[in-house]
């Protein structure tokens, strides 16, 4: 089984994404959430932009 997986990462199958994490505050009680997202690497700064 760790044959498989490790062939996978060798493949470079997931390297064009990333995993996105945006703090963003309440309207209503100002606290901070974290919104969390996997999204392509083209379409980070779009993520990262709108509000």
């Amino acid at each position: 089984m760790a044959k498989k997986v490790v062939a996978t990462l060798k493949s470079g199958a997931g390297k064009s994404f990333t995993k996105v994490i945006k703090m963003v505050k309440s309207p209503k009680t100002g606290a901070y959430t974290f919104k969390e997202e996997v999204v392509h690497n083209d379409h980070v700064k779009d993520f990262l932009s709108d509000k």
